[in-house]
């Protein structure tokens, strides 16, 4: 049974740091390009970062670049977003999600698979 579990989420002052962990049961990752998406109240889900399966090309969007890293431990079969300089519009609940295949994909509705969402709360 395919499974992507999130973790790591949590309550964070503005500024601080989380890591998030996308670990994965059922399938081997490495064929899997794994993408990080977030959802605020009343929002839209939107793509925040993704990787291929090689680890060879990466996503951000604007509004994370310098602050999140993507990376990947595909021995591990986890795939990580490291958030620094936290912001309290980044606030939402973060997902990820999972396709086999070796490019970058955008929109979420071309991801196969999704884990059950961990909460990020950016707040003073």
């Amino acid at each position: 049974q395919v499974q992507l579990v999130e973790s790591g989420g949590g309550l964070v002052q503005p500024g601080g740091s989380l890591r998030l962990s996308c670990a994965a049961s059922g399938f081997a990752m490495n064929y899997y390009t794994i993408g990080w998406f977030r959802q605020a109240p009343g929002r839209k889900r939107e793509g925040v970062s993704s990787i291929t399966s090689s680890g060879g090309s990466t996503y951000y969007r604007d509004s994370v670049k310098g602050r999140f890293t993507i990376s990947r431990d595909n021995a591990k079969n986890t795939v990580y977003l490291q958030m620094n300089s936290l912001k309290p519009e980044d606030t939402a609940v973060y997902y990820c999600a999972c396709r086999r295949t070796d490019t970058l994909i955008y929109d979420p509705y071309e991801y196969d698979y999704w884990g059950q969402g961990a909460q990020v709360t950016v707040s003073s």
